[in-house]
């Protein structure tokens, strides 16, 4: 019996090092995988309201497109970013300016007077919550560098019910 414990226990050790060793390797793929391709992103807060609930939702957020070609991004489009005042979140909001463009930094002059306009900067975007009253977006802390942004929010995808892709609403006049 202690000889038949012996041997089994080398190929458990072995057994239990593999699993360990694809355990690690998987979640470093997951990791990659939702870093640069993608994947669900929890949504909550009511400054997108009323395209996004306060709690309880997950997007489909597409880092690809973005990380291929950062000039993807659009006027209109839902994009996901690490917060300017909090670098441990990541927050959502809608594209309001492209780098270039002049912006009214606050057209309800609720929070800045209303004739204040900036002009974005190279590399930066100018975001804004679709909750004007309730967001803290770029009229707090100004237009958000490239590179703070991860990707398009392309969908929402939970509760089942409310499954959404998120199609540009921004339409230009000739």
């Amino acid at each position: 019996m202690r000889r038949l414990l012996r041997k089994d226990w080398p190929s458990l050790g072995r057994k239990f090092g593999y699993g360990i060793l694809l355990g690690i390797n998987c979640g470093c793929m997951l990791h990659l995988f939702q870093r640069y391709i993608g994947g669900p992103k929890p949504a909550y807060g009511p400054s997108m309201l009323p395209t996004l609930a306060v709690q309880g939702e997950l997007l489909l957020e597409n880092n690809l497109s973005y990380w291929l070609n950062p000039k993807s991004i659009a006027r209109g489009d839902l994009v996901s970013f690490v917060s300017p005042i909090n670098p441990q979140r990541l927050a959502c909001k809608r594209v309001i300016g492209l780098p270039g463009d002049v912006v009214c930094v606050d057209p309800t002059g609720e929070k800045a007077p209303s004739t204040e306009h900036v002009i974005v900067p190279k590399g930066h975007y100018w975001l804004s919550g679709d909750n004007a009253a309730a967001s803290r977006d770029s009229r707090w802390y100004g237009p958000v560098s490239g590179r703070l942004i991860r990707g398009k929010v392309v969908a929402k995808i939970w509760p089942p019910r409310s499954w959404t892709v998120f199609r540009n609403p921004v339409s230009y006049i000739d």
